[in-house]
């Protein structure tokens, strides 16, 4: 466990809200962030302030404020309805290399995942989608995990060095996650080239487009019974990834994002898949990335991912 602590620094103190009201108790008096508080707890969160992926990819920087960012909203908000111990590790160190930060990163998260935690996972890029995804697949196996990519893209790209748009691309190609166990949700048809999508169908990737998701009555619905339906003599002993990257939710709910668009998620049916992530029992990690503080207004984006973490930790099944 020394190792762990050793890659990653403490959380800012600054951060952890009280209002000193016995009355009224917020999170930042009561998640842990003291090492000898790591055993005991269920939930543990921890960033990549980063943005070397976007950059590389052509997006506007900023999202490596991201975490202290989140982290200032969500302790603010009050412990209703949480009964899980959270814990707070702080942010992976980061390199020399998007590369070097990518290791760093695997080394920190497979620990946790073989400590048996949850974990909640603060971008950076979308790009740590490939560390977090691969420390899954060699704790649990490559056969044993399902991921679900929320996103208005779909991140397969070709690229000579990787970066937030070739995280799902690495993970497929160097078979550490089968096609079939793969979700593509909420990808907006007009952000995406025919060729990556000729690509991930070609593959047997599970598809699910924003007008889709639109189709049905839930948010959640079409994604629950397709895993339902594929999955259902065996779902008990599938470990499941959720990535979502705030590019999914449309600008008017969320302007603070690496690349905004007026359309995408509604904030409420983001909720909604965070909430169905939360009850699903062997959900192992879920991602929060692309948030650009740099840009955001009323802090609208933080709150929403603050309240998203915040359901998450209250529906933990």
């Amino acid at each position: 466990m020394s190792e762990l602590f050793d890659r990653t620094t403490r959380p800012n103190e600054d951060l952890f809200f009280s209002r000193n009201d016995k009355n009224d108790p917020r999170l930042g008096e009561i998640v842990g962030r003291d090492e000898k508080d790591y055993e005991a707890a269920d939930i543990v969160m921890v960033g990549c302030p980063q943005d070397e992926g976007v950059r590389r990819n052509n997006g506007r920087e900023g999202a490596a404020l991201a975490p202290s960012a989140i982290r200032e909203q969500f302790y603010k908000l009050t412990p209703f309805n949480l009964k899980k111990k959270i814990f707070d590790a702080g942010d992976v160190k980061i390199g020399g290399s998007l590369e070097e930060t990518h290791d760093n990163h695997l080394t920190v998260v497979k620990q946790m995942l073989s400590d048996g935690k949850r974990l909640i996972v603060l971008g950076g890029g979308n790009d740590i989608s490939y560390p977090d995804g691969r420390a899954i697949a060699e704790v649990f196996g490559p056969e044993n995990w399902i991921a679900v990519n929320i996103d208005s893209h779909l991140d397969v790209r070709i690229a000579e060095q990787r970066n937030s748009g070739t995280p799902y691309r690495q993970l497929l190609e160097e078979k550490l996650l089968r096609p079939t166990y793969f979700y593509e949700v909420g990808y907006q048809t007009h952000f995406c080239s025919p060729v990556y999508y000729d690509y991930i169908r070609s593959m047997g990737v599970n598809r699910i487009s924003l007008e889709l998701l639109r189709s049905r009555a839930e948010a959640d619905m079409e994604l629950k019974e397709s895993i339902k339906q594929k999955f259902i003599s065996h779902s008990t002993s599938l470990n499941t990834f959720f990535g979502f990257d705030l590019d999914a939710v449309r600008s008017a709910d969320a302007p603070g994002t690496s690349a905004p668009s007026p359309l995408g998620l509604r904030a409420g049916e983001f909720i909604q898949l965070v909430k169905y992530a939360a009850s699903l029992a062997n959900t192992r990690i879920v991602e929060f990335s692309e948030v650009n503080p740099k840009y955001d207004a009323d802090n609208r984006t933080t709150k929403l991912v603050a309240i998203a973490m915040h359901r998450f930790c209250s529906g933990v099944s």
